[in-house]
């Protein structure tokens, strides 16, 4: 046993060397972020936020890929079968790590296998907002009006955390709303602000702009505490819904197997790029919050996560091929 201890202990010791070794000659090429959503919603927007600075911080080029299809499952299969160098990131919410597994009854890819955090990044609540001519002014007032005449509920995909959080809501309000698909979040905001649906539940980082220009009006944040961001607007859970609180998480993962001395490093400068004094004001101006972990435990936060959606994803009886 003591041999046998020496001997783990004299590999080990060879080892850490040789991790440290590989993390300095590394990067030697181009990096990717891979985003599996449309341009201009909330991943897309912090990945371009990040993308430089991460680039001159790693003295190699960055560029953001949008791989957009199935709900975020196409991008993360992407990063999930790549090789496990570090070299294709995956920038996503919770959506495709987090619901999938629960809502679709295929994947090509196990998200809790073939992944592996890096970094959390920026969480952002969900707001409620209507369409200006929706006569309602709270959430109160908008359940007895869809009780009332149809509304169209928009959500960036089946099964994303925007459907699942309208889902939740509607069952603990009571609230009568037909859900509308889109392929992405932007398309679900830009229908909602022409009229085509009334209601939408999405991430504030995307739809604060709507907000501010007057095309969206925000009945609710789906978040602990109000805003000052928004003024005087209430929470869910002062509403009636007492706990409620849903949102859009963006983290960063590699393929499993990517060495830990890689992770390492993409967990430090990812870390200190987010924090940067201007990065953090800018999301903060739109409604994000810089929220970091590090490896383990931003697993450990999308074991919780799965578990949590899954009891949605039951109740509310979605499912997808």
């Amino acid at each position: 046993m003591i041999q046998r201890r020496t001997f783990i202990a004299v590999a080990a010791a060879v080892a850490a060397p040789a991790l440290h070794a590989q993390a300095d000659k590394w990067p030697s090429k181009t990096l990717r972020i891979i985003v599996p959503y449309p341009p201009g919603g909330s991943s897309d927007i912090i990945a371009r936020s990040i993308s430089q600075p991460l680039s001159d911080a790693l003295k190699q080029s960055v560029i953001v890929e949008n791989r957009a299809g199935a709900n975020g499952n196409l991008g993360a299969e992407l990063v999930a079968k790549s090789a496990p160098d570090g070299y294709t990131m995956l920038l996503c919410d919770t959506g495709a790590l987090a619901i999938s597994p629960s809502v679709y009854t295929k994947l090509a890819f196990d998200p809790s296998k073939d992944l592996r955090g890096v970094t959390m990044l920026a969480y952002s609540p969900h707001l409620l907002v209507v369409h200006p001519s929706v006569p309602a002014s709270n959430l109160k007032e908008l359940v007895a009006l869809s009780k009332q005449k149809d509304l169209n509920f928009a959500v960036t995909a089946t099964g994303s955390a925007p459907h699942l959080a309208g889902v939740a809501l509607e069952r603990a309000s009571g609230a009568r709303w037909q859900y509308v698909p889109y392929k992405g979040g932007v398309q679900a905001v830009l229908d909602t602000v022409a009229g085509q649906t009334q209601v939408l539940m999405n991430g504030m980082l995307a739809t604060l702009p709507h907000v501010q220009s007057g095309k969206l009006k925000v009945l609710g944040v789906s978040k602990r505490t109000r805003m000052p961001l928004i003024g005087e607007v209430p929470t869910i859970a002062e509403q009636g819904i007492a706990g409620f609180e849903s949102g859009t998480w963006q983290g960063m993962l590699v393929a499993n197997g990517t060495p830990d001395a890689i992770v390492q490093r993409l967990n430090a400068e990812l870390i200190r790029v987010i924090r940067s004094p201007d990065i953090r004001a800018r999301l903060a101006g739109q409604g994000a919050e810089v929220v970091t972990m590090t490896s383990g435990e931003q697993d450990k936060f999308f074991v919780t996560e799965r578990a949590r959606w899954a009891q949605v994803v039951a109740a509310g009886n979605v499912k997808l091929e």
